[in-house]
């Protein structure tokens, strides 16, 4: 059996860390939760002695007048403390949303910026999932909380008045209310918690039910499901989940009924003790009806609190191990420098070198990259060219700082950058990668990366280098057109060699000293690519530039080449040397080049292993 992990911080902690964030974010959220405390349990003690005070006044024959004022003043005070009340359960929802908010923005900024290893770490994004979940509405654990607590301490309260008062009745009374509560509780906690120890299989039914509606209703599936047909496998699959889910629920209401006999039983024999032992004392004892009736009240509310305080600790406890998850992913260890990583001194231009560097992927024994040595100078236009899985992507992924090697070093001007800020050391780049995303923000938003200060000639520079002057001319609101329609309806939808070359604009825009592009002409038509390379230098003018491509035309505007193969760098040089050598390089330069001259008439081995 497999053993539960500890939550990282206990109760008391989760708690603090909640009380010490309300306290700087919202002060009025704890006010709120100890006023609105305090009226409970005045109410509380109003609504317990207001029949048995009346009753006691009709048992002293009490003239009318002192019977009216003693039914008013119970009357009134009530009024008055519900109405309060009501008003500071009104008042408290902003702030509690406000202190939710405030984690959601911390649990979102720690997405956006926390070391890149961890954005691909499957225990981390498990770590960020639960985190995201437990501040995701106003019934999860960071709202839902200060709800949990202020009942508790009502009913710790409460369970303390109704102690005082049932201690003038009988120890031996107390003791039978406490031993079948807290059996009843344990008992139906037990078998209540069913749901909740298979709550991964309940929300995997769920999931996979939004999943499918999601997809099912989505713009880029919607050709797919005309055109092969797949609407009836779309709602064959819902509801295969659906019957799962049905399936589930039912087996949870079987294993729920046996909590309510339990219950039932429980309460039944309390109660009967209890109404045996007070006639037995209003008979033997003279006990008037009034404080018959106060004391069983007492008896029945003792009961309510016991099992509220038991209760509310449970649900405490559940909701702290929710907050412990996202104190965890706040509190993420780096394995990057950020704050307090060295500056990245401004110069003339930037050296990168890769020293006896090998790489593998965290969780993998396989390395990608073996024993590698490189140096790429200041200024230098260098392409990586290989299979797929030869290991280009990686190597830019180490060159860029995104992974740290397994072994050796990356060095900037001699420096490695394991000692850097690593947020300056990424200011540094300008890159087009082979995954990349779209905000739906306007045209002139996604190329400069901001929505204010915007240098639209810059823009429209950056545009035209990236051969989208004519595109973007043709819209109707010109560059602050919208891109997408998942916002705005009246978006445009990009090509996907539309979106390549937009983020090429949006690399030229920032204007970082060293261009990485990794495949930026994949999605491009021969004539288009041409275009991007008869740009080449104009867009890598005193610039260090990385440029990966499985098309070897591509290379010759490069200052020198490396075919790697395996993980290692198995020629180098350029494109004219590499082809004189006749090697790999020189090889599939001539499938590739039979492709073009002859229509695809080439060896399909050969363009499938290249491709």
């Amino acid at each position: 059996m497999k053993k539960k992990d500890r939550p990282k911080y206990n109760m008391w902690q989760n708690v603090s860390f909640m009380v010490k964030l309300a306290w700087n974010q919202r002060k009025s959220v704890l006010v709120l939760c100890g006023t609105i405390t305090v009226l409970t349990v005045v109410e509380r003690m109003i609504r317990l002695f207001i029949t048995p005070a009346i009753l006691e006044k009709v048992e002293q024959k009490a003239d009318l007048t002192e019977l009216l004022w003693t039914i008013i003043g119970f009357s009134l005070s009530l009024f008055v403390v519900t109405v309060v009340k009501k008003y500071a359960e009104q008042n408290t929802l902003c702030g509690r949303v406000d202190v939710r908010s405030t984690i959601v923005s911390a649990i979102n900024s720690k997405a956006c910026t926390t070391s890149y290893p961890n954005t691909r770490d499957k225990e981390i994004l498990k770590l960020q999932q639960a985190a995201s979940n437990a501040a995701s509405a106003n019934v999860e654990a960071t709202e839902h909380i200060w709800h949990t607590l202020t009942e508790l301490v009502i009913n710790i309260a409460s369970f303390l008045l109704y102690l005082v008062l049932l201690s003038y009745v009988n120890v031996f009374l107390i003791g039978i209310v406490l031993i079948t509560t807290v059996v009843g509780f344990y008992v139906g906690k037990h078998i209540n918690e069913w749901e909740y120890r298979h709550k991964e299989e309940l929300s995997g039914y769920s999931k996979q039910m939004s999943y499918i509606l999601r997809k099912a209703k989505s713009v880029e599936m919607a050709k797919d499901i005309r055109i092969f047909g797949l609407g009836d496998w779309l709602e064959e699959v819902y509801n295969k989940s659906l019957k799962l889910l049905d399936a589930f629920l039912v087996k949870r209401e079987k294993i729920y009924i046996w909590s309510n006999l339990t219950d039932t039983v429980l309460a039944f024999a309390r109660n009967g003790i209890a109404y045996f032992y007070l006639i037995t004392m209003a008979l033997e004892n003279n006990l008037t009806a009034s404080e018959f009736l106060l004391y069983f009240t007492a008896v029945s509310g003792f009961s309510s609190w016991v099992t509220s305080i038991l209760s509310e600790f449970s649900q405490l406890h559940k909701e702290c191990l929710d907050i412990s998850k996202v104190q965890e992913y706040l509190n993420l260890e780096e394995p990057f420098l950020f704050e307090g990583g060295k500056t990245v001194e401004t110069a003339a231009g930037y050296e990168l070198c890769l020293e006896n560097v090998s790489f593998k992927y965290p969780g993998t024994e396989k390395y990608v990259v073996e024993n590698m040595n490189l140096t790429i100078k200041a200024g230098e236009k260098l392409a990586i060219v290989g299979l797929n899985g030869a290991g280009k992507t990686t190597l830019v992924r180490l060159l860029c700082g995104f992974y740290d090697p397994t072994e050796g070093r990356v060095l900037l001007n001699g420096e490695d950058i394991r000692n850097f800020n690593r947020k300056e050391y990424y200011e540094l780049f300008s890159a087009v990668f082979q995954e990349f995303s779209v905000l739906n923000v306007t045209v002139a938003e996604t190329v400069a990366q901001s929505v204010t200060d915007i240098d639209l000639n810059r823009v429209q520079d950056c545009l035209e280098k990236a051969g989208l002057t004519e595109l973007v001319a043709k819209f109707p609101n010109g560059l602050q057109t919208h891109v997408g329609r998942d916002v705005y309806l009246d978006g445009v939808l990009f090509s996907g060699g539309q979106t390549q070359r937009l983020m090429l604009a949006r690399a030229l825009y920032k204007d970082g000293p060293i261009l990485v592009l990794d495949e930026p002409t994949a999605a491009l038509d021969p004539i288009a690519e041409n275009d991007i390379y008869l740009k080449y230098n104009e867009m890598t003018a005193g610039k260090t530039s990385v440029f990966i491509s499985h098309r070897l035309a591509s290379t010759r505007f490069c200052d020198r080449i490396i075919f790697l193969e395996d993980g290692v760098i198995a020629e180098e040089g350029t494109h004219e040397e590499l082809l004189r050598k006749g090697g790999e390089y020189a090889n599939l330069f001539k499938v590739q080049s039979r492709y073009y001259q002859e229509g695809g008439k080439e060896d399909d081995e050969e363009r499938a292993a290249w491709f």
